[in-house]
């Protein structure tokens, strides 16, 4: 037999780089070495899963030892099984109220005039349904407006809680008429009354959804979706300049934010007269907390409407606060006030 080198073949050099062969036991612990981090990271992350989820069963034992059982014709529904999503939401929120005034501190105001008119849009049809399903749904359960109990509508309880379910999530869509104020810089709306308003109510709605999720429950929310439609219509138009000159009822809408907490303390006190099986601490939480809000508007519509502007506040560009979307709340007064004087010249 003839060999290849006999042969004339020519045979090709293999180069053979040394890092290519490493010791079996070098290699052998690179791979333990990443497995074992792999392992670790593992490890660490199911620690604090069973970690967070031992919160979460602690926190959720306490709430139900305060409040006792929960409604079960809610169960499983988004949000609600558990407190800590609307906790730290509202953590959140709350957190981006101040790191967002402090990155906006150097930088110029947004103007978000296309979002809005979206946002507010968006808001103002999500009420106008909340407000006609309640209506449709107390009518078809044949609702007594005195004082309605929790499970004597069947099917119609279940339609009100599904609607009340959107009023809750509706509270954290809210968050963004903060977050608003904050990209425009109208740190001087970030106040205690709006602040605690927005954070309040989505948490205690959440309890409500809970415990409470129907009968008399509706008679809130039907009043502040129809409060709401009017209300973000009005932010909606303002943020368009040509319609700003239409917009005069503006006063109105503060008086019947606090006409609408006065019927519902009304509406609530009225089921403690006469009893119809509706939890009496859930009836007094209510009545308590409505009577807080009425006292901050009370305030915030006597420093807003009663003070007289003088002449040259009038003749010169307010610089005042304002309650929602970045907009001046004496602008329009003042603007009226000006047209008047020329028509009068």
């Amino acid at each position: 037999m003839v060999s290849a080198v006999q042969a004339g073949v020519e045979i090709p050099s293999i180069q053979m780089h040394p890092q290519q062969f490493l010791p079996c036991s070098e290699a052998q612990h690179h791979s333990v070495s990443l497995s074992s981090a792999w392992l670790h990271f593992l490890s660490a992350e199911i620690n604090s899963q069973e970690t967070l989820k031992a919160f979460d069963r602690e926190v959720n034992a306490f709430v139900d030892y305060m409040f006792g059982p929960r409604d079960a014709r809610v169960r499983g529904w988004f949000l609600l099984d558990s407190y800590l999503p609307t906790f730290f939401l509202t953590g959140a929120y709350l957190l981006c109220i101040w790191l967002g005034n402090k990155l906006m501190k150097n930088r110029p105001p947004f103007s978000l005039r296309p979002h809005l008119i979206v946002y507010n849009l968006g808001i103002t049809l999500l009420s106008f349904y909340m407000l006609i399903e309640l209506i449709l749904a107390t009518w078809e359960g044949g609702y007594n407006l005195q004082c309605q109990n929790l499970h004597s509508a069947g099917e119609a309880d279940i339609r009100v809680a599904k609607v009340l379910w959107w009023y809750y999530f509706s509270k954290v869509i809210e968050f963004m008429d903060t977050i608003f104020f904050v990209l425009r810089k109208k740190s001087s709306q970030i106040t205690f009354l709006h602040v605690y308003h927005h954070a309040t109510m989505f948490n205690i709605w959440w309890c409500v959804l809970n415990w409470i999720p129907c009968g008399q429950s509706f008679f809130g929310p039907t009043l502040n979706s129809f409060i709401h439609v009017l209300m973000y219509s009005y932010y909606g138009l303002s943020v368009i300049p040509s319609m700003r000159k239409y917009l005069w009822w503006k006063k109105y809408l503060t008086q019947a934010q606090l006409i609408q907490f006065l019927l519902t303390i009304v509406h609530t006190l009225s089921a403690a007269v006469k009893p119809c099986g509706f939890p009496f601490g859930c009836l007094m939480f209510q009545s308590s907390y409505m009577a807080t809000l009425v006292i901050l508007f009370i305030n915030f519509y006597i420093k807003t409407y009663r003070k007289a502007p003088s002449r040259t506040a009038v003749k010169e560009t307010p610089v005042t606060t304002e309650i929602k979307n970045g907009f001046h709340k004496d602008y329009f007064a003042a603007a009226n006030g000006l047209q008047n004087n020329k028509k009068a010249q």
